[in-house]
């Protein structure tokens, strides 16, 4: 768990971050002392401009200290993300970020055990995936199926995608940090 510090330095850290590779300023995080900050766990940073969805990358994984993939997915959110073209120093003025930090993957076969606030879904059926965060089903005001039928649809599948035993689901949880 990220204690409340924790979350602010790792939103300075992905604001920072954005903020010099938008402006092509160099950044180089320095480590960080604190001990949660330096687990490897999986993260999401999203990006809102105006209230809407501007960038979000993450990975289920951490492949570097939690305080560096952070770093990486800022960045990567902000530019790389297929959905929207790369943010510009006129992007910088008004924007938000969220940070979604995750728990491990939990494959399940029975759906009914989603709960909705509580957990993310990543699905997977042949080579096509798709994954939602756990506030985007609270945020939409969806119930547990719009949430999957919404899910495989991102994952470019038809809406009932998960009901075939072809799909393999998944959920997790997240602990998420936002500015105020």
């Amino acid at each position: 768990m990220l204690t409340e510090n924790d979350g602010k330095v790792l939103l300075a850290i992905a604001r920072t971050a954005i903020q010099h590779c938008v402006e092509n300023k160099p950044y180089h995080c320095e480590p960080r002392e604190e001990k949660a900050l330096n687990k490897r766990s999986g993260c999401f940073v999203t990006i809102k401009k105006d209230g809407q969805l501007r960038g979000c990358i993450g990975n289920f994984q951490g492949r570097e200290p939690l305080f560096k993939d952070v770093e990486s997915m800022a960045i990567a959110s902000a530019t790389q993300d297929p959905r929207f073209p790369a943010m510009t120093p006129d992007d910088l003025d008004n924007f938000n970020l969220e940070i979604t930090v995750l728990s491990p993957l939990e494959k399940i076969e029975d759906t009914t055990i989603i709960e909705i606030g509580r957990h993310g879904i990543y699905i997977e059926q042949n080579f096509r995936r798709g994954v939602l965060l756990p506030q985007v089903a609270v945020e939409h005001g969806w119930d547990r199926n719009t949430f999957l039928e919404q899910t495989c649809s991102k994952a470019g599948l038809p809406k009932d995608a998960w009901c075939s035993p072809d799909s393999d689901i998944y959920i997790f949880s997240g602990q998420i940090v936002t500015e105020a």
